[in-house]
């Protein structure tokens, strides 16, 4: 609903702050550095699972305001671009899929390759219709069914089913893929990643979640390598996220950071995906800015327009060395 209305999206955020606003829960060094533990294969995909509470990404989006390089230092935020579904062309050879990640706008793309924009089209001109193809591809990542993707699309469910329908036309061989997924699964009690790692699946087991593990565990992995190839190359990690890297460096070297750390996770795809690389888009914030998330922008605003206007960012930061 929060998607469809933009009052209720105030009242959801609002209501998420409150709920975990636990600033003293997070792991605060005395040096200001946020640091806890990164919980590598703790899921059953392998991915991190970092503590909600304890890391900075965990709370509410706006809270990441608090993250600031020093002075003479400046971070980067690189995260790789569309990155399970490029990872599901990938994987499953459908040449249709591949060629609409290499487009750099897979949801315009498969718009473009359902018939249902024309090929000129943008992301400008076409905009409400590439917004419905997009929930579409993500909501097929998730095994989202027609109702599930009407209300998040806003529709009726004939058109939810019609997009579902587009997605299998346009991408069968992706499908094939999927099913084939699930069928070894139950089949032969286990899936596994490239490199290995493994899952037990039982009769009990969420068909939606068989086929989403391909893209998830494999996910991980090339995350790992991707560490591994960037530390070894003396890059500075702050942090592994979900599905990019947290990098530091001098304000003036900065971009040269970004390009290294890009190539070292194209690379670490490529090893993963049989020379399959995945794209990667970067957000550098220099000192004095802070880092901030679209989503989170506004809710900041907001909070430290309502404290004391003598350095109101310096109180939410004393709270956090205080408790930390």
């Amino acid at each position: 609903m929060a998607r469809r209305h933009p009052d209720i999206a105030l009242i959801r955020e609002l209501n998420y702050s409150l709920n975990f606003l636990h600033l003293g829960d997070l792991s605060v060094d005395p040096d200001g550095r946020n640091r806890c533990r990164l919980r590598p294969f703790s899921s059953k995909t392998g991915r991190n699972q970092l503590s909600s509470t304890e890391f900075i990404f965990g709370p509410a989006t706006w809270l990441r305001g608090l993250i600031k390089p020093e002075p003479g230092r400046a971070l980067a935020y690189v995260d790789w671009s569309q990155q399970e579904f490029g990872i599901a062309a990938a994987l499953s050879g459908d040449s249709a899929m591949i060629d609409a990640y290499q487009s750099g706008d897979p949801y315009l793309k498969f718009g473009q390759q359902a018939g249902q924009i024309p090929p000129g089209a943008t992301k400008e001109t076409h905009g409400p219709t590439r917004e419905l193809f997009k929930t579409c591809v993500l909501g097929v990542q998730y095994g989202m069914g027609e109702k599930s993707l009407a209300s998040r699309i806003g529709g009726p469910d004939a058109q939810a089913r019609i997009l579902l329908q587009l997605h299998r036309y346009t991408y069968p061989k992706f499908w094939e893929w999927s099913e084939g997924v699930e069928h070894h699964a139950f089949f032969r009690g286990w899936l596994k990643t490239v490199f290995g790692w493994r899952i037990q699946v039982g009769m009990d087991a969420n068909p939606r979640s068989i086929r989403n593990f391909p893209c998830q565990a494999n996910g991980a992995e090339i995350l790992r390598l991707a560490c591994c190839l960037a530390t070894e190359r003396g890059l500075s990690i702050v942090a592994p996220i979900h599905d990019a890297l947290l990098v530091e460096g001098p304000s003036d070297s900065i971009d040269d950071v970004v390009d290294l750390v890009q190539e070292a996770m194209a690379e670490a795809s490529a090893v993963v995906l049989s020379g399959f690389r995945l794209r990667s888009e970067a957000k550098v914030v220099r000192w004095p800015d802070r880092y901030m998330d679209d989503r989170g922008r506004a809710f900041w605003a907001r909070v430290f327009a309502l404290l004391p206007p003598s350095d109101p960012c310096g109180i939410a930061e004393g709270v956090v060395r205080k408790y930390g």
